[in-house]
């Protein structure tokens, strides 16, 4: 199967900047689309970036600007650079990806999470 490892959470102070990265590994034969989605407490989960193997790049409006996202097809990660956060960015931020596993079959993959608090 596949698994996907979050990191780069963590406490920041409105105005900051951080970097979440994810890192996909087991029985991958190829990656598709990726991508980052967030929910906040009460709200549901909404998407935040999706980046093709192509390197096409999709923000949702309340990020553009300000977030970026980037992939490594080499190495089975991709990046959200997040500069400028504000308050309403706190969430849990997940990791997402289409995968073709050895077997041919594909999977649609979610990490566990990492959390980003943006506060003074």
């Amino acid at each position: 199967q596949v698994q996907l490892v979050e990191s780069g959470g963590g406490l920041v102070q409105p105005g900051g900047s951080l970097r979440l990265s994810c890192a996909a590994s087991g029985s991958i034969f190829s990656i598709d689309g990726m991508g980052w989605y967030r929910q906040a407490p009460g709200k549901q989960r909404e998407l935040v970036a999706s980046i093709t193997s192509g390197g096409s790049t999709n923000y949702a409006d309340s990020v553009k600007g300000r977030f970026t996202i980037s992939r490594d097809n080499a190495k089975n990660t991709v990046g959200l650079q997040m500069n400028s956060l504000k308050p309403e960015d706190t969430a849990v931020y997940y990791c997402n990806a289409d995968t073709t596993v050895t077997t041919r079959a594909r999977l649609n993959v979610w990490g566990r999470g990492t959390l980003v608090t943006v506060s003074s």
